[in-house]
């Protein structure tokens, strides 16, 4: 009874096995012509280039380096230029922030860490290994971003307070 089981597994596998060297064979010697186009048509983009997933959350500051708030939406239009960016001011945990539409000329993207009144003074005292430490121009150092940080900018600045933000119209997603 034992080999009768065994005998009809063997044949399974051996039938499965030969559709399966048979399906491998004939896609290896005829490759799909549509891989070729696709390279081709694969666009080259351009350094510096940013995600707008993780612009979204973006901490927005003054000039002063006082946070205003964070970007919440980035509006584009149907070609997808971006029309302005949707910037929550105020409020805690989400309740009672004020959502105000700002110009993207209005915003400036930094890369460089923003800068804070202890770090301003001291800088890091034990750099990361290989990454020596950036020189700005005005000759205070900072550690350089990480690689997995590249997609994005680490802020935003805006030539603004937190009081006139508050003042411009709610923007309505429903407009």
């Amino acid at each position: 009874m034992r080999t009768r089981y065994l005998l009809s597994g063997l044949l399974a596998a051996a039938l499965l096995s030969s559709t399966a060297i048979a399906q491998t064979t004939g896609q290896s010697t005829n490759p799909p012509p549509a891989a070729a186009k696709s390279d081709a048509l694969a666009p080259k983009l351009a350094s510096p280039h940013w995600r707008a997933s993780k612009m979204i959350g973006l901490n927005v500051y003054n000039e002063q380096n006082e946070k205003l708030g964070d970007i919440n939406e980035i509006i584009l239009d149907k070609d997808g230029k971006v029309l302005g960016y949707v910037v929550g001011v105020g409020g805690f945990l989400g309740m009672g922030e004020h959502d105000v539409l700002v110009e993207p000329s209005k915003i400036k993207f930094v890369n460089e860490p923003r800068r804070t009144q202890t770090s301003a003074n001291n800088p890091p005292a034990n750099p990361p290994a290989g990454n020596p430490p950036a020189t700005r121009t005005d000759g205070s150092t900072t550690a350089p971003r990480a690689a997995t940080e590249q997609w994005y900018p680490d802020h935003a600045m805006l030539n603004a307070t937190k009081d006139q933000l508050k003042a411009m119209p709610q923007f309505d997603y429903n407009k």
